[in-house]
């Protein structure tokens, strides 16, 4: 493998040039944002620094988009001003204020803490946690609706929906019961990853296993799956 750069927009755009025997070349973006061209021995040099420049905007509006969506720093919180949270897939800022009605709410890239006492930690975390568990309840809720749409017609019952904090899984489909289970730290990532774990979850309602069957129906019903399902690798490694 070959490191190489080329400039575009005053930028600089660094990429990993792999030599195989492929037919084109071929240019993918991973989720921790490395630039990755493969090509085949004969295809000169030039020839892909000039085809990487010409993808250049596209590579960087990517990059962007990975940027925004990578996994926050996990830390000891203080619920102090300043401190990062990560909220649907986007970091928000914390603003605590001293207020006589106690809440949270979130607008303009920031999220506001009100709170009786600035220097009450245990309250400050109860009540950060206790909007974050509400707000999880009613997005989760929004998407399994949204894609349970998608396989009804295949006969399968609408199943009830569980939240719980998982160190290993995004998800899990609890058949005997009739129920999803959903991991409470989905609430970090954006809409349409949490869109994709209710997919994955519900189809195993029609196959129980990650056989050929199933992947085939999920790419069927969610051509793009793969790449909502890097992002969630990005976030924590776990498994569905």
């Amino acid at each position: 493998m070959e490191i190489h750069q080329v400039e575009f927009g005053g930028k600089v755009i660094s990429f990993v040039l792999e030599r195989k025997p492929v037919k084109n070349v071929n240019l993918h973006i991973k989720p921790d944002m490395t630039v990755m061209v493969s090509a085949n021995e004969k295809v000169p040099l030039d020839f892909i620094l000039g085809f990487v420049k010409q993808k250049a905007a596209w590579i960087l509006k990517n990059i962007q988009f990975f940027e925004d969506v990578q996994p926050e720093v996990q830390s000891e919180k203080e619920y102090v001003s300043g401190e990062s949270f990560k909220y649907l897939g986007k970091q928000y800022r914390l603003r605590v204020e001293e207020s006589e009605a106690e809440g949270v709410k979130y607008y303009r890239g920031f999220i506001y803490l009100f709170v009786k006492d600035k220097q009450d930690l245990k309250r400050k975390e109860k009540l950060f946690g206790e909007w974050l568990r509400n707000r999880a309840e009613i997005i989760f809720n929004e998407s399994l609706e949204k894609m349970y749409a998608l396989v009804q017609k295949y006969n399968v019952k609408k199943p009830k929906l569980m939240i719980r904090t998982m160190k290993a899984r995004w998800g899990s489909c609890l058949r005997d019961s009739h129920a999803i289970l959903l991991n409470f730290e989905l609430i970090k990532a954006p809409k349409y990853c949490i869109d994709y774990v209710a997919l994955h979850e519900l189809i195993h309602f029609i196959y129980k296993n990650h056989d050929h069957q199933f992947y085939s129906f999920l790419s069927a019903l969610m051509p793009d799956w793969k790449q909502r399902k890097a992002i969630l690798d990005e976030e924590v490694v776990r498994e569905l």
